[in-house]
């Protein structure tokens, strides 16, 4: 089957897909777009996470062929042509990149959660950010992270 969306704002097509492929190897292995993460391939670690028509989804949880016509956001997305986007921007300057392995699933949530909420609270932030584990971190400093993006979106 033929797929064919937008990521990342361009039209993109990737041919032979087979119907069991979930959107995660359609990304990464047809579209190269390596920023989210294989790992669980269940749907509970969220370093897959990625916006399908703007609703967060972890893409190994999504069959290729659903991306057919719509649009999807990876973390390479979030960024502009001037640089870094500022949840991007925060997880580096808080220190909240570890191993890096997690990192585009958080800043894809917590860029979700800071659409949503301005200024979230600390329950709200672990509360979004729930279904993201981090295997590095104490989390700490991915609270510190979204405080820091809270602040200048």
């Amino acid at each position: 089957m033929k797929v064919a969306c937008s990521v990342n704002g361009v039209a993109r097509e990737a041919g032979g897909v087979w119907e069991g492929e979930s959107l995660l190897y359609v990304l990464r292995e047809r579209m190269g777009l390596y920023g989210s993460k294989n790992a669980c391939e269940q749907g509970e670690c969220g370093s897959c996470s990625v916006f399908l028509d703007g609703t967060l989804v972890c893409a190994c949880l999504v069959l290729g062929g659903q991306a057919n016509g719509r649009t999807i956001v990876t973390v390479e997305g979030l960024a502009d042509a001037g640089g870094l986007h500022p949840v991007q921007q925060a997880f580096v300057e808080a220190g909240a990149v570890q191993c890096g392995f997690c990192t585009p699933g958080l800043v894809v949530a917590t860029h979700d959660l800071l659409q949503r909420v301005r200024k979230p609270t600390e329950a709200q932030i672990r509360e979004a950010l729930a279904g993201n584990i981090c295997r590095c971190t104490g989390y700490a400093k991915i609270i510190d992270a979204v405080n820091l993006a809270a602040g200048r979106i």
